[in-house]
């Protein structure tokens, strides 16, 4: 275990919270060693699991999605290609966001409109 990291270290690496490590965990994302002591141990590449996970979760996947697939991913995520099912299921994702972000902008368009006359009437 020389190169495995203690929970501080490995969260600080992989660029997320010691609690998100733990909800990793509780997920069944990622299965760190355990010292005799009881302490959880991250490899390297289990931190290059947490980018992964932490990449996903950031980009708006549900966890649920993230479970799914990543069983399937290559060690390296820029390792050959990802399954048709799994890239159909990003893009509904992509495209939920999308319909969102227009939902909004299409609130915000008419909150300014709503300020706008609101100013010229006072």
């Amino acid at each position: 275990m020389t190169s495995a990291m203690k929970i501080g270290e490995a969260a600080r690496a992989g660029g997320v919270s010691a609690r998100a490590l733990r909800y990793y965990e509780d997920e069944g994302l990622i299965t760190p060693e355990r010292g005799a002591n009881g302490y959880r141990y991250y490899s390297p590449a289990m931190i290059d699991r947490v980018r992964v996970i932490r990449y996903l979760a950031h980009s708006g996947l549900p966890m649920k999605l993230i479970q799914a697939v990543l069983p399937h991913l290559p060690a390296e995520p820029r390792q050959s290609a990802v399954c048709a099912a799994f890239l159909a299921q990003v893009e509904k994702c992509r495209d939920g966001l999308a319909e969102r972000i227009a939902s909004l902008a299409a609130q915000q368009a008419a909150l300014e409109a709503f300020l706008g006359t609101a100013r010229t009437e006072a």
